[in-house]
């Protein structure tokens, strides 16, 4: 990622990480730069019917479509300058937008480190090969079982024969085309149903020359009764049960947040929201349909919300079941 990073990147990057150690240390909510990540959405549809996933789940409050060509040029143009990372994934897959790899390369082209998420289902011979060639720099495969049964327990309507064949392609099509991207990511969602096979996702990804393996932590939505996703083994469950029986975040939820400051995400229809938690979009920052990035990004009602977590971040609904320092990284 260094590579990408210009002075004026790097600058915009200082700016961010200043205004982010000044407003915690003034409760004021100053911001000087640009975000140094965020995330643009290709589409809101899966093929996959994932649990504790609204896009599997088609049970969002928001609409259902494709992120248009043009009016995303028009976001990268704005960001691409002050911003290094560009994360092409919300909810939904992306390779359902005909036009998702041309994005990529559009991204590429300025030079912005981009990487996506995957259920790797479309990724043919002609689609790897594109992928290669669109300079996509990181590819997270969510692989969550060895074996089609247990894949299948989470990844509904998935078939783990199509992620394998998916992976072999990307990798055959690097060596052909002699690149050392995309880096290809194996994420492995830690289940229950899943968890006896965490060894086994790492020596598949050996046998197929995965550069890399990352543990996840699963969210789920109805916890604190417990719930038959969360993991027996500790180390990889974002919740702890109480004397009580009752279950509860093991994250503690002190009155700050990173992610506030260096990054954001845009839906596929042009709303900003505040992080990927927001999956709904039910806290609006602002419309790049109609304002520019910066109108919104300094906006009063960005400020606000940026203030709100200074107060009290338990009593933000999108921010109770955060991760921020409960990933698992292997």
């Amino acid at each position: 990622m260094m590579s990408k990073v210009t002075p004026q990147r790097a600058f915009n990057a200082a700016q961010t990480f200043a205004s982010f150690f000044v407003s915690r240390i003034t409760r004021n909510t100053y911001h000087s730069g640009y975000p140094i990540s965020f995330s643009i959405e290709p589409t809101t549809s899966c093929n996959l019917g994932c649990p504790e996933c609204p896009s599997g789940l088609r049970q969002f409050s928001r609409d259902t479509g494709n992120l248009d060509p043009d009016f995303y040029k028009t976001v990268i143009d704005q960001l691409a300058k002050k911003s290094t990372y560009v994360l092409f994934y919300f909810q939904g897959e992306p390779y359902i937008n005909p036009k998702f790899l041309d994005m990529v390369k559009y991204a590429s082209d300025n030079k912005l480190y981009t990487a996506t998420s995957t259920n790797a289902h479309f990724l043919n011979d002609k689609t790897a090969k594109r992928t290669v060639e669109s300079g996509l720099d990181r590819m997270i495969i969510s692989i969550d079982g060895t074996t089609q049964e247990v894949y299948e327990q989470y990844r509904k309507k998935g078939k783990l024969d199509k992620v394998i064949a998916g992976t072999k392609k990307i990798i055959e099509w690097k060596k052909k085309l002699k690149s050392k991207t995309p880096h290809i990511i194996f994420q492995f969602l830690v289940v229950k149903p899943n968890e006896h096979q965490i060894d086994d996702v790492h020596n598949l990804a050996n046998e197929l020359g995965v550069d890399e393996v990352r543990l996840k932590t699963a969210q789920v939505y109805d916890y604190e009764n417990g719930n038959p996703l969360i993991p027996e083994n500790d180390k990889y469950s974002r919740y702890k049960q109480l004397d009580n029986g009752k279950w509860t975040v093991k994250n503690k939820l002190l009155d700050h947040c990173w992610r506030m400051w260096s990054g954001c995400v845009i839906t596929w229809d042009g709303l900003i929201v505040p992080c990927c938690f927001d999956k709904d979009a039910t806290h609006q920052m602002g419309d790049m349909k109609e304002k520019s990035f910066r109108e919104i990004w300094n906006s009063p009602m960005y400020r606000s919300f940026r203030g709100a977590i200074f107060k009290s971040r338990s009593e933000i609904d999108i921010c109770k079941n955060c991760t921020e320092g409960t990933k698992v990284w292997a």
